[in-house]
């Protein structure tokens, strides 16, 4: 049975109950309760397809299909800097008098890599997809209470979707339909 069916039935019922014989009671295609039943079935269907719903909890997760950063400035070390030569400064250091001159020597070689310590070099920017490159990530959108994580919720089945959803129509937003 449809919205139609289902609303002749009430009238009939109705009829009924208000005493009607129930061989009085036409329901056949274009009889008063028939047409009746019809246009109000496309009054109801135009007043649900005309008002507007509001979605006032959702919890889903969010699938990332495409991510792509800028070139970002690294950060070197000095002792980066230095690589193979740093160890032979430190034994430079234990020679009587290397001390000083070793520290003479890395303060000038401090002085001369200081430009290149602060983001002296690039890291490349990711530019990967879902698809190529192996993009995996994680996170969740949601309205009405913060689940705090995805671990919270799971709408990978109707119950889930269920629980995690509700769409509700506000009386404020259909006055102008009464």
């Amino acid at each position: 049975m449809g919205l139609r069916d289902d609303l002749i039935e009430a009238k009939a019922q109705a009829a009924l109950a208000a005493g009607a014989n129930p061989d009085d009671i036409n329901i056949d295609e274009g009889s008063a309760i028939y047409i009746e039943a019809d246009l109000m079935t496309d009054a109801i269907v135009n007043f649900l397809t005309e008002a507007d719903f509001t979605i006032t909890q959702l919890k889903a997760p969010v699938v990332v299909e495409k991510m792509k950063t800028p070139d970002l400035p690294v950060n070197i070390e000095l002792k980066t800097l230095l690589g193979d030569k740093a160890p032979i400064l430190d034994i430079l250091k234990k020679i009587p008098g290397g001390k000083e001159l070793v520290n003479e020597l890395e303060g000038k070689l401090q002085k001369a890599v200081l430009p290149l310590l602060e983001g002296g070099a690039k890291l490349a920017g990711l530019d990967m997809t879902k698809d190529v490159g192996g993009l995996e990530s994680t996170g969740y959108v949601f309205i009405g209470v913060d689940p705090d994580s995805q671990e919270q919720f799971n709408v990978e089945d109707e119950a889930g979707q269920r629980e995690y959803t509700t769409v509700k129509l506000f009386a404020e937003d259909i006055e102008e339909f009464k």
